[in-house]
């Protein structure tokens, strides 16, 4: 429900749930009726305050192995780009993830996934990428979808077969994408196990060009469309993701003038990942004022990932979102809200409205400012995924 307060808030407000779904949202003084009389059960939400459930809309949570050796050596002064050209970076988690079994893939994901749910969040997208060949990138797929199944989560998922050149296929990167466009996106299309189709679209990776014929390639399938654009260098992959009409495009910290333009033409999302900012030490921010002034919508997610973002909690994002890149706490919690779910085509959640989803977080705070200005805190009193109550405090590790 929209309002003119700061952040669409109504206080001393109520909520009715239906099949799943709100059937009704507004002040308490308007409700139709009694509670009691309206509904066969009434929860008191003890001064707590509601916001829809939180949405983590980029991840690569499901992988195989670790990179903590990386983090010692971009310590010692080796860059992102050096380790990747090196053989280490994104090769070294395919090797992993393809030795993997897919039960080890969930059970990975599974013990990651935990303390995001401990911090209000329902729904969470989460990409392949770390195969990079047919049999792996649909082994992961089946993975993520399982974990809708072992954990109370909605599940988006993202074909990320261009996300680097496999070993196999180095120096011979045009024929790689020859092998995603022939074979592997219609056998991805046709499993129906991708939701979208992402890219990393930079020097180290896939060139425009190259990027175009893939997403040419993936909206004749139906598939939709997003992209890892202008991380490290401006090559124009934002204004192309746009062109395709793109759901989104993702880091964004060298984007420019016309990047924008065309993202705010074409409804394309600005997802933006401070977890991944902080964590390579990158003096560039995305041009957060561009953007507003743009009217471009801004998500936030945590880019969850062994390499560049080892982050285990979206509430942490909203205090990085603020610090770093200036975004106000209105703007970051719509980043994990609102946006988010524009992020992944999800028109049914991300507001709290009726006739969407029922996914609810209750918070202990005393303003909705207080979720970004706490850092490492965790005030999530309640969650109700589909108007089904789910326990909070879901702690890594437990059951």
């Amino acid at each position: 429900m929209q309002t003119d307060a700061p952040y669409g808030m109504i206080r001393d407000g109520a909520l009715a749930i239906r099949d799943g779904r709100i059937a009704w949202v507004g002040r308490r003084a308007d409700l139709p009726g009694t509670p009691d009389r309206l509904a066969a059960a009434v929860v008191e939400g003890g001064g707590h305050w509601m916001t829809p459930g939180l949405i983590d809309c980029h991840t690569h949570i499901l992988f195989g192995g670790e990179r903590v050796r990386e983090f010692e050596l971009r310590l010692e002064g080796a860059t992102y780009e050096e380790i990747a050209r090196a053989g280490g970076g994104i090769v070294s988690t395919v090797a992993a993830t393809r030795a993997a079994s897919e039960d080890d893939l969930v059970a990975g994901a599974v013990r990651r996934l935990r303390p995001f749910l401990a911090e209000g969040v329902t729904t969470v997208e989460v990409k392949s990428g770390y195969g990079l060949d047919l049999a792996t990138e649909l082994k992961m797929l089946r993975a993520a979808r399982r974990l809708g199944d072992a954990l109370p989560v909605s599940v988006s998922t993202s074909f990320l077969g261009a996300h680097a050149v496999p070993p196999e296929f180095k120096g011979r990167q045009g024929d790689y994408v020859d092998l995603l466009c022939r074979e592997m996106l219609p056998a991805v299309a046709q499993s129906g196990l991708a939701d979208a189709v992402d890219g990393f679209c930079e020097g180290i990776a896939f060139t425009p060009d190259e990027m175009a014929r893939i997403f040419e390639t993936a909206t004749r399938l139906g598939l939709s469309v997003k992209l890892h654009a202008e991380q490290l260098s401006d090559l124009g992959g934002a204004a192309l993701a746009a062109r395709f009409g793109a759901l989104s495009a993702d880091h964004l910290e060298c984007l420019g003038e016309d990047g924008v333009a065309a993202m705010a033409a074409a409804g394309t999302v600005a997802v933006l990942l401070p977890g991944a900012n902080y964590f390579l030490g990158e003096s560039r921010r995305p041009p957060v004022a561009a953007l507003r002034q743009a009217g471009v919508p801004m998500a936030l997610a945590s880019n969850c990932n062994p390499g560049s973002a080892p982050v285990l909690s979206l509430l942490l994002m909203l205090s990085m979102g603020c610090t770093l890149f200036r975004l106000t706490p209105e703007e970051a919690l719509a980043g994990v809200t609102r946006a988010a779910a524009q992020a992944l085509g999800l028109a049914d959640r991300g507001r709290l409205a009726s006739g969407l989803r029922a996914d609810l977080a209750l918070w202990d705070i005393e303003s909705p400012a207080a979720l970004a200005y706490w850092i490492g805190g965790n005030p999530c009193a309640g969650i109700i995924r589909g108007g089904v109550p789910v326990a909070p405090g879901m702690a890594p590790g437990s059951p």
